[in-house]
């Protein structure tokens, strides 16, 4: 497992970290990026740089995945939409408060599945309180979100 900052812990979350240092034949290394990829009819090899030494060696593997990290950044919407204690969007019923929307919601009826505390903004995927953290996922998420606001855009 590569790893572009110094530890995991800075992007994962601490049950993760404690599965991954239990599984034997995983290895982590730090610092570390892919810079190129290779193979003929598919992946067969990929070069690594380690940036604490500079060294870019070329491993075997059939198999890339990517993790992109567990924070939802949308600390560009503090103020905007209401979101939980880490920075998820609420959405949905995740914004119910005894059976009642959001006090500043201006609609008489509830918010859509992926719809946040404003009216006409939804959230799809990772940065959705409550999602599933896979990417077929948010893409289900997403296409359902483009539903409520063609119905969204229908009420206006």
């Amino acid at each position: 497992m590569l790893v572009r900052g110094a530890s995991l812990s800075l992007s994962m979350s601490q049950y993760l970290i404690d599965q991954i240092k239990k599984t034997p034949n995983i290895e982590v290394q730090t610092h570390a990026r892919v810079v190129e990829v290779s193979g003929e009819q598919h992946l067969e090899r990929l070069s690594i740089n380690c940036g604490d030494s500079g060294e870019t060696t070329t491993v075997p593997a059939n198999l890339l995945s990517i993790f992109i990290g567990a924070e939802p950044n949308t600390d560009w919407l503090a103020g905007v939409v209401e979101r939980d204690a880490r920075g998820f969007i609420l959405t949905g019923r995740d914004l119910m408060r005894e059976g009642k929307p959001p006090l500043k919601w201006p609609l008489t009826r509830d918010p859509f599945w992926t719809e946040a505390s404003v009216p006409g903004i939804f959230a799809a995927g990772d940065v959705r309180h409550g999602s599933v953290k896979r990417v077929a996922s948010g893409v289900g998420e997403g296409s359902i979100a483009v539903q409520f606001v063609h119905q969204y855009l229908s009420e206006v």
